[in-house]
């Protein structure tokens, strides 16, 4: 709400103003001594006092040429008024939201009432945790408040610049010209220099800057000389204090002297009155003040060259009357702010030529209106008309009428014949009716758009002359259109009713079914079983969409076609018409994916072929061997993609024909090898074949251009690489062959390589017979502009051994916001577990917190999540009602989606909030949001509930969406996928397609795979988790309490002990651990450059488990690690200490240069620690129990990381250590976690560990620090193994005499070992 207010905007400089009484003389002299060289400038002589808006006697700024080409000078006694200066008023409170624009509270606002309100509105219920939230540092990022408005706002620089230099006028080489200490200001499009001593009363000189230049002098340190244009132009040098004063001033002249137009853009700068300077640029063309507080406008007639004027989203609730007299002015915008009327002196812009007037409160237009003759276009968008306002009858120049987002009921075609509009939208509406009117009376119009608006059927036939007709996004069962001119029908996502009849025929016009005029058809997404059998014989159609419908066939007919665009994907053809390719020579693109194709037409019937064809996408079909030879008459081929068929050899000469192709993807067929003649095709960038039965690695490498390789899922043994490899080269995939044997020490400049860890790096958490509860698989694809803008979160052990947390993350174009996410939601969810009360509110409040803790990143940048948290419920059998003791709660916001396979069937976890739902739509529009014609908020997102885009709050908020259901043994599995995904595949295709598919690795890639055949350009990402939920699964007992981190209890077990591997516990009531994913790397993720995090953007660690840690290595990390890019570890049983790093620059233990990792050695980023249990190395003498035999001493040292035999006993001390995993236990700031209140347990060597930076950030390196590494060399580790093996064994020795004698021998400390 904006407050009237006297105050201004003063120059922030008054370091040397002086009050405005002085002598007239002294000022006079002053001047004369600034301006004596080279001829006499000009005075300006300014009104005393401004007119009233509508006066005639207004004195105006002179506007002849001469004066503005040269040094223009004002005397002292005409600079009292130059604008709508006022004495400042006592310090007022200024609000911030979201880093924006700054705007004075009024007297009745409370501050702290307002905090908690926005809270309120941001998604908090909890009064209690609305004050706790108000509390935190943090929340300054999304709304702070002042004493006093600070000088330094957003946008200042713009505004003007000021400050007190040292000046010289004219050439330097003139001995005459001296340097003097001047008042300089730089606002507008004008260089202001006055006296230092009379600032305010003397003369200055106005040095306009429009077509000039600014330049450094290279004689001088921090000098800069400006220059008006034209003939007679003057120069002035500056010399600044400073390179940071020198660089603002150049930074900000340089934008001035380059227009081409006098412009200047204030927007944004919380102005509440026009700034002093701003009125001696005379020749304003073009002035933005978008996004201010204003009200003093009476003073904007002083621009009187003034054409174009944005006044939007200023809260004005009247029309500013001042605006009427500026009668240059062509174009006016007032959107987005509170007006309710118009006033008839409106009228009287007789010049005015655009007028929008979208996103206000109008529900009518007066009269006078009809006297703009000049108007050519008038935005009534988004206000509160409830039918067409009379008075645009009489506007002729006005060709379109823009009433969307409005409360029309009915369209009356009838009542469109006075109008003069050419194009018509009223999309948004409510339409519940469409009145026939007569065809000869509506000729003229030749565009309509009817998206979203509600309607169940149009009948447009009487629109004899319809170019263009959208109605995208209705329930419409019934489509009548004239098609004897129509050149572009849209008629996409009509929702789950039938589009069967739709009748294109004119009565007069028998050859309209042609569609001879016809250029684009979209009539995709609905339940359309036949084409019109003359379709393809239009000259003039291009693009035909026909995707996801009811298709059995095409039509046959091809002639004189010069189709270039065709998409017939998720239909039910089993063949394409066989002279399609002979016919339609143009065709450029095809999609065909989904189908039930078997075979493919012949691309010629001769040898010599004039395909045109670039792209083809046949995913998903049941094409065998045979369809192979047909694609070599595409020439010109360089998309081809053949996933999901049922292709078992390529040919090697055929291969070798397609010399064009850049992206190929085989993957998912049933192939041995990839043909060697690749590398005939020089230009190829992209191979994917996963999911094969390939055993030789292709020479692919070897091709120059070659950027993405994806060979996993297959029986890979070996790789053979080159000398070196492709520089363009950004990702090798090479998980899934549980064969392959490679040394990736060679692969180190990959950005993106995975590879599966080795065996005795993953964690024994499985037992023989007895499998575990759930295991996930995921992956990650960028988009055409090899960009990946998504991250994913995969915890298989998340606090603890009993919940699991899996995540995915888009950031649509951005990468900053899904990195943030993935690094810090995990941490924020397991706070939230112990403040919030109930399951909804603790996901909620993550979502919430975790808008707090995007910090400035998530003012202007969002994107989509989606959580799902596994947690085990203590309920007795007798009250699950048939279900299990675990639940997964399941969240998201924006577009990102969770779907779970319940019997086979598609059960939905999450739901999407668009503009489409009435309730969203109703408080988009509450908080004056402009819908614009891509559906999308203010023209930003499509999501009403969104991570980020803090700015549109509270038209879009992070509250989530939070469901929670309870695991069935009828429960297969579930996934999580990101919006590219969903856009091209339902939630039942999805579960559908992957269902049979028993690796979660490779179900994950499926998916990726089929959106990418569909056609989707963005990133990806999905996250599949395996379900194995049975009756006895379930423990209804509480798990154990942690074990003291002090005493050891020595226990043997007696002779009737059976064994269990450690972690599980069925004799114990402990739950199994969940294993790798089904034999293949499924946590391998991408391993992304340093580089592509800013510093600010840093990582926080997480106190989660990772995995075990054996004497022969830790996790594969780093470039090949199980975590990469924040990918889940599986926790552990034998692991005394455990980590989990979600930041990008964790690489735990593993350096590029390392040939293997070290156990118990961790980097992160620019640190290195060193994890050791203390009571493994100091054993304490204790007596043994009654239940006990005699103990037998250990006959060697006790080690760091034992290794598991399955003969050993499992109630030994370690192992009952371990059962409780981490329980109890606090996770540190730097990752790592000790028991509670002994940080001595843990040794670290360790840097600064990364604090917390108001805003949400946390601090952390751009890039890892080489000399922070622990790096030894290949060569020097047996030397180095040896050494460290003399030093354990002269420290054992002579500490086995100082022990007690009843106690056996414990060593004092040891060395951690490789």
């Amino acid at each position: 709400m904006h407050v009237p207010s006297t105050d201004t905007c003063k120059a922030p400089d008054n370091r040397l103003s002086k009050s405005n009484q002085l002598e007239d003389k002294t000022a006079a002299d002053e001047g004369g001594k600034t301006g004596s060289t080279g001829g006499e400038p000009r005075l300006i002589n300014l009104p005393s006092s401004c007119g009233s808006s509508g006066s005639n006697s207004l004195a105006r700024p002179l506007t002849d040429r001469a004066a503005v080409e040269r040094d223009l000078v004002v005397s002292g006694e005409q600079r009292r008024v130059p604008g709508p200066e006022k004495v400042s008023p006592a310090p007022a409170l200024f609000a911030q939201l979201h880093g924006g624009a700054m705007r004075r509270l009024e007297d009745d606002e409370k501050p702290l009432q307002m905090q908690n309100e926005y809270l309120s509105n941001l998604g908090y219920g909890d009064p209690w945790r609305v004050q706790e939230e108000g509390m935190d540092p943090e929340i300054g990022c999304l709304i702070r408040f002042y004493a006093g408005k600070p000088q330094c706002v957003g946008g200042a620089d713009r505004v003007q610049l000021t400050g007190v230099f040292n000046v010289r006028k004219g050439k330097l080489a003139l001995p005459v010209n001296r340097w003097s200490r001047r008042h300089v200001t730089l606002s507008g499009t004008c260089l202001i220099v006055s006296s230092v001593k009379y600032a305010h009363t003397g003369k200055m000189h106005i040095l306009p800057l429009i077509g000039g230049k600014v330049e450094e002098v290279r004689r001088h340190s921090h000098c800069l000389a400006f220059s008006s244009s034209g003939p007679q132009s003057q120069t002035y040098y500056i010399s600044y204090d400073s390179y940071t004063e020198h660089l603002r001033w150049h930074r900000q002249a340089a934008k001035i002297v380059s227009q081409r137009v006098s412009s200047v853009d204030l927007s944004c700068c919380s102005l509440e009155e026009l700034p002093s300077p701003l009125f001696y640029s005379q020749d304003l063309t073009h002035l933005n003040l978008k996004h201010n507080f204003l009200t003093g406008l009476t003073h904007l007639t002083r621009f009187c060259r003034l054409r174009s004027l944005n006044l939007s989203n200023n809260a004005l609730s009247d029309f500013p009357l001042a605006v009427c007299d500026i009668t240059s002015l062509t174009e006016l915008n007032l959107q987005g702010n509170l007006l309710t009327s118009l006033p008839s002196v409106l009228g009287t812009m007789h010049n005015l030529q655009t007028l929008l007037l979208d996103g206000n409160s109008l529900n009518s237009l007066p009269a006078d209106l009809c006297s703009l003759e000049a108007l050519t276009y008038l935005g009534l968008s988004f206000n509160l008309f409830s039918c067409v306002p009379p008075a645009l009858e009489k506007l002729r120049g006005v060709e379109r009428l823009c009433l969307a987002g409005n409360q029309l009921s009915s369209l009356d075609m009838a009542g469109l014949q006075w109008l003069p509009h050419r194009h018509i939208d009223l999309r948004l509406n409510r339409l519940q009716r469409v009145v026939v009117g007569e065809a000869g009376l509506l000729c003229h119009v030749a565009q309509l758009d009817v998206r979203d608006a509600g309607l169940e059927e149009l009948d447009v036939r009487t629109l004899s002359r319809l170019e263009l007709l959208r109605c995208d996004r209705n329930t419409l069962t019934l489509l009548r259109v004239s098609g004897l001119a129509l050149k572009g029908l849209h008629t996409a996502q009509n929702g789950t009713h039938t589009l069967t009849n739709m009748d294109t025929c004119c009565s007069n016009c028998p050859h309209c079914r042609e569609w001879r005029d016809t250029y684009v058809l979209d009539i995709s997404h609905n339940n359309i079983k036949e084409l019109p059998i003359r379709l393809f014989c239009s000259a003039s159609l291009r693009k035909v969409l026909v995707g996801c419908n009811g298709l059995r066939r095409l039509p046959e007919r091809l002639e004189k076609s010069q189709l270039e665009v065709l998409d017939v994907q998720h239909n039910l053809l089993t063949e394409l018409p066989h002279n399609l390719f002979i016919k339609a020579q143009s065709l450029r693109y095809l999609n065909a994916s989904a189908n039930k194709l078997e075979c493919l037409p012949p691309a010629s019937l001769s040898e010599e072929s004039f395909s045109s064809l670039q792209e083809l996408y046949l995913t998903n079909n049941s094409l065998t061997d045979k369809s192979v030879p047909l694609l070599t008459g595409h020439a010109h081929l360089r998309v081809l993609h053949l996933a999901y068929n049922q292709l078992q050899t390529f040919p090697a000469s055929k291969m070798a024909r397609l010399e064009q192709l850049e992206e190929l993807d085989l993957s998912g067929n049933r192939l041995r090898a990839v043909p060697t003649t690749i590398l005939s095709c020089r230009h190829m960038h992209t191979l994917s074949a996963h999911s094969n039965n390939i055993t030789v690695f292709p020479e692919v490498l070897q091709l120059q251009d070659m950027k993405c390789v994806d060979l996993s899922c297959n029986e890979l043994c070996e790789v053979v690489l080159p000398e070196s490899l492709p520089a363009k080269l950004q990702e090798l995939d090479l998980t899934g062959n549980p064969r392959l044997n490679l040394d990736h020490r060679s692969l180190d400049n990959i950005r993106c390589f995975r590879v599966d860890p080795s065996p005795s790096s993953l964690c024994g958490s499985e037992g023989p017979g007895e499998p575990a509860v759930w295991s996930h698989g995921y992956t990650e694809a960028s988009g055409v502009n090899n960009k990946l803008c998504v991250a994913a979160l995969a915890l298989d052990s998340f606090c603890g051994s009993r919940e699991a947390l899996y995540g995915v993350f888009d950031g649509d174009r951005n990468v900053e916001v899904p990195y943030l996410l993935q690094c810090t939601m995990g941490d924020v969810l397991a706070e939230e577990l112990h403040k919030s009360k109930n399951q909804e509110d603790y996901m909620t409040n993550t979502f919430l917190t975790m808008q707090r803790k995007l910090g400035t990143a998530g003012q202007r940048l969002g994107g989509s999540a989606a959580l799902c948290h596994i947690r085990h419920g203590l309920v007795a059998p007798s009250d699950r009602g048939g279900g299990g003791c675990f639940t997964v709660t399941a969240a998201n916001v924006g577009r990102c989606q969770a779907v779970l396979c319940r019997d086979g069937k598609a059960l939905p976890l999450s739901t999407t909030h668009t503009v489409r739902q009435q309730s969203e739509y109703q408080r988009a529009r509450q908080h004056h949001a402009i819908i614009t014609e891509d559906n999308k908020v203010n023209g930003v997102t499509d999501s009403t509930r969104i991570m980020g885009y803090s700015f549109l709050c509270p038209a879009v908020t992070p509250r989530p969406h939070v469901s929670t259901v309870t695991l069935t043994p009828q429960d297969e599995f579930f996934i999580l996928a990101s919006r590219g995904l969903w856009d091209t595949m339902s939630t039942c295709e999805a579960v559908e397609a992957v269902r049979n598919v028993p690796d979660s690795l490779a179900a994950a890639k499926k998916l990726c795979t089929l959106a990418q055949g569909y056609g989707c350009p963005d990133s990806l990402c999905a996250v599949v988790v395996q379900l194995s939920i049975t009756e006895d699964c379930c423990c209804c007992e509480p798990p154990p309490p942690p074990p003291s981190p002090g005493l050891e209890t020595q226990h043997t077990p007696t002779a009737g002990n059976t064994h269990h591997h450690p972690g599980y516990g069925s004799a114990d009531g402990t739950l199994p651990l969940p294993p790798p994913a089904m034999g293949t790397g499924s946590e391998v993720s991408s391993e992304v450059s340093t580089s592509e995090m800013s510093s600010e953007v840093g990582s926080t660690a997480s106190s989660d488990e990772p995995a075990n840690q054996t004497e022969k290595g830790v996790a594969l990390g780093g470039r090949g690690g199980v975590l990469g890019r924040g990918a889940g570890v599986y926790g552990g049983g034998r692991a005394s200490f455990q980590r989990q790093y979600s930041g990008a620059l964790s690489d735990n233990g593993l350096d590029s240069e390392d040939e293997e990792p070290i156990a118990g050695v961790f980097s992160n980023g620019s640190r290195v620690e060193v994890e050791a249990d203390i009571h493994c190395l100091r054993a304490r003498p204790l007596p043994p129990p009654a239940c006990q035999s005699a103990p037998t001493p250990p006959s060697s040292p006790p080690q760091l990381f034992p290794d598991h035999h399955p003969g050993a006993g499992s109630g030994s001390s370690s192992a009952s250590r371990t059962l409780g995993g981490t329980l109890g236990r606090k996770g540190r700031g730097n990752g790592s976690v000790a028991c509670q209140g002994r940080s001595q347990d843990v040794i670290e060597e360790v840097g600064d560990a990364p604090v917390r930076k108001q805003g949400g950030y946390f601090n952390a390196p751009a890039q890892p620090d080489p000399d922070d590494k622990l790096v030894i060399p290949p060569e020097l580790e047996e030397e180095i193994r040896e050494i460290m093996k003399q030093q354990e064994q002269s420290q054992t020795h002579p500490q086995g005499h100082q022990t007690h004698p009843q106690s056996p021998p414990a060593a004092e400390y040891y060395v951690t070992p490789f």
